[in-house]
């Protein structure tokens, strides 16, 4: 039996709730055997996962001494940080490669694998996310220095936002007094899509929330994602004192 996500630091009871969507590359069994037919190299990459930003996010629930939800699966499998709808929810092709696994992996699979990972993924979610009625989420991520044919990405952190930046913007705004960063406003990535992990669960419930964006070059090893989770911990809590959400 494969569990779709585990749950670190479930007995805390904190209002910070750290959630990590795409925490590991692993393929399970009842997925093609447990391959999907890329090489080892690619499963290695940020196609198949998020590279260091589970150890990130452990690292920050000790921290603010809160719960942290991170995903058992590949986002290759199906992607917990895309709604259900979301044509990109199953992915045939990733940055310049195919995903033989996936390539005719039909609506009746989708439902399957949607089943099996995706839905008791959010079920979890909603559930640690309700047991308080002031809970603040973090979804943290990592993303790639360069995609293949495109500019190397010039932030090291990018703050990604919904059209609520009730939290985002005040901490984008402290994270822009340290001299040593270039902060992405909504890079390199567009933080809202309609039925995406952050709107399902922050904005429609109007909790404050940001998805947080690390280059994976920096936080690839333990040292750099504890590093990382002790400069961002204080900080997180500095603004959301000031904002008093």
């Amino acid at each position: 039996m494969h569990d779709p996500f585990y749950i670190h630091g479930k007995e805390r009871s904190n209002r910070w709730l750290i959630t990590c969507d795409h925490a590991t590359n692993r393929i399970p069994k009842s997925v093609g055997e447990g391959c999907l037919g890329l090489t080892r190299d690619d499963m290695e990459r940020h196609i198949a996962y998020d590279v260091g930003a589970a150890g990130v996010s452990r690292y920050l629930s000790g921290i603010l001494n809160s719960s942290a939800i991170l995903s058992n699966f590949s986002r290759l499998v199906i992607d917990p940080n895309r709604g259900e709808f979301d044509p990109t929810v199953l992915m045939r092709l990733y940055d310049g490669s195919i995903i033989p696994g996936n390539r005719h992996a039909d609506q009746d699979e989708k439902e399957r694998r949607l089943n099996a990972f995706h839905r008791p993924y959010h079920n979890a979610l909603a559930d640690i996310a309700d047991k308080r009625n002031d809970t603040i989420i973090v979804s943290v991520h990592s993303f790639t220095p360069k995609l293949k044919g495109k500019t190397t990405r010039p932030w090291q952190i990018g703050v990604l936002h919904s059209d609520d930046r009730s939290f985002s913007e005040p901490l984008m705004k402290r994270l822009m007094q340290e001299n040593d960063l270039t902060i992405g406003d909504n890079q390199p990535y567009s933080g809202y899509l309609p039925g995406d992990a952050i709107d399902r669960h922050g904005r429609s419930f109007e909790r404050p929330h940001v998805l947080i964006e690390i280059r994976n070059d920096l936080i690839m090893y333990d040292d750099g994602q504890r590093a990382w989770a002790e400069r961002l911990a204080p900080i997180l809590v500095e603004t959301l004192n000031k904002t008093q959400l």
